[in-house]
């Protein structure tokens, strides 16, 4: 069986959804402070890195946990659910199929207790 990373189209798949993704969220002002004094360029290859991982593909993740990366940045409700709310239609405009972008969301919506501490 394969792995939602390989059904998507893998790597090249997951960097154009990064890609869509961080422009997304750069335009949106609710959430563009948040990335105010990020190398964009680290966090596009960790990004990768991580959402591959996630998705069952290779594990070169290297970066922090989740609990660790987002300690301190304040993020609430609207917060995560803009940024899902992009990552959703990142992925689709990429060309992932509805049901392997629910199936990518339901990994990310398991991270939320990570990602705002509750």
């Amino acid at each position: 069986m394969s792995t939602l990373y390989e059904k998507i189209g893998g790597q090249p798949t997951i960097e154009k959804v990064v890609d869509d993704f961080h422009n997304r969220i750069l335009a949106d002002s609710s959430l563009s402070g948040f990335f105010a004094n990020t190398d964009m360029k680290q966090q596009r290859d960790r990004q990768v890195n991580f959402f591959a991982l996630i998705l069952g593909g290779p594990k070169d993740y290297k970066g922090r946990s989740m609990d660790q990366t987002h300690t301190g940045m304040g993020l609430e409700q609207p917060h995560f659910d803009a940024i899902t709310k992009h990552l959703s239609n990142s992925m689709t405009s990429s060309g992932v199929s509805a049901d392997d972008t629910k199936a990518a969301m339901e990994a990310v919506e398991k991270l939320k207790g990570s990602i705002l501490h509750k």
